[in-house]
């Protein structure tokens, strides 16, 4: 809103503070006089008012790498200098941002859904003994991996300068997604009278992550890399229309922290290559587990393979069947770990294990 004195003469304005001041003892109307800009003129397009759309002026997103100021403030207004110095981690641009995170922001909010309403769980009827439990088994692991995807990047939203609130945003609607993956697993595993089985340790070293940078590099880059494959698998070995649209919207909110994780990557590299041998250290420790541990990869340890190896092939009796489609799984989840490497500008083909490169083809 416009200030409706602005248009005053001095002379006019001084008598009208003094007068105002006059008779209301105490007021301080200095407020009035802070140099912040105003005039901004917005129209809202089809999809309402965006946050793209009133990022001008001051108000915007520029180059500068790190936060215009020390003080806890909002982007474009003005601190006040009693205020203490942000005690935040991350002041610098690189450390959190991502130009994607506006935009994925907004289709966040356009795509919520809710595991009660919008998951046809009538349509789930009785199963032989072994599919259910292997379904249960599966969506067991998940609630597990789910409450550690959204336990993670918690941790570093107040860390993040409000200078950069569209990454924090944008996490903000993650913590949400994961809450609703967590929950709509669980309801899976109890609904048909299956219930809980063994999680296995999961994902449970993302839990170590003490920087924003590996975290997004081991969260989002591989974890929710590879959980998106699992899930797209999951949608063609469902049993029934609620599981195939339980995994299928699952995979739709993967693909937002997926894109968020890759494009702050990118920027990272792009604008601090220096960093790029820090992500191949983090890389190759993450690397190792996958290929080498049996308890702590997505498809390979005891639990999810065997469930996976089960609901492929149809049944217990087609265990080898079952296990040549989680191998091509497999196989799909490291090639497109590899493109996204060459997305953000990492080059790890000299650094990948023989194992690795079995997967994703020497000439990938």
């Amino acid at each position: 809103m416009l200030n409706p004195y602005a248009e005053l003469p001095a002379n006019l304005w001084s008598v009208l503070m003094a007068t105002i001041q006059h008779e209301v003892p105490g007021i301080n109307l200095d407020w009035l006089n802070v140099d912040t800009e105003q005039g901004l003129e917005v129209e809202t397009g089809r999809k309402g008012l965006r946050l793209e759309t009133i990022n001008q002026m001051t108000y915007g997103v520029d180059d500068r790498d790190e936060a215009r100021m020390r003080q806890w403030a909002p982007r474009g207004a003005e601190a006040d200098q009693r205020s203490p110095s942000s005690s935040v981690q991350y002041t610098n641009k690189a450390d959190v941002w991502t130009e994607s995170a506006m935009l994925l922001y907004e289709e966040a909010l356009q795509r919520q859904w809710s595991s009660a309403r919008d998951i046809p769980w009538d349509t789930i009827d009785d199963l032989p003994p072994d599919l259910e439990r292997a379904m249960c088994t599966l969506c067991t692991f998940l609630t597990q991996v789910e409450f550690i995807a959204g336990d993670v990047p918690g941790r570093f939203l107040e860390q993040i300068h409000p200078e950069f609130f569209e990454s924090q945003l944008f996490l903000g609607t993650q913590l949400m997604d994961e809450a609703r993956h967590l929950d709509v697993f669980r309801k899976r595993t109890l609904i048909n009278g299956g219930g809980m089985s063994g999680a296995g340790l999961g994902a449970v070293q993302l839990l170590s992550s003490d920087d924003f940078t590996e975290m997004t590099a081991l969260l989002h880059l591989v974890g929710e890399g590879f959980v998106q494959t699992l899930f797209r698998m999951g949608e063609l070995i469902a049993q029934n229309e609620a599981e195939k649209k339980m995994f299928r919207l699952s995979a739709q909110d993967e693909s937002r922290h997926l894109a968020f994780g890759v494009t702050h990557l990118k920027y990272t590299v792009e604008t601090e290559p220096w960093r790029k041998e820090e992500l191949h250290h983090i890389l190759d420790m993450q690397e190792a587990l996958l290929t080498q541990s049996q308890q702590t990869s997505l498809t390979t340890n005891p639990l999810t393979g065997e469930a996976l190896a089960i609901l492929s092939g149809g049944g217990i009796e087609h265990l080898d069947e079952g296990y040549n489609m989680v191998m091509l799984m497999r196989k799909k989840q490291f090639v497109e770990y590899a493109h996204r490497l060459d997305v953000i500008g990492l080059d790890r083909h000299d650094r990948f294990a023989p194992e690795v490169l079995e997967l994703v083809g020497e000439n990938n």
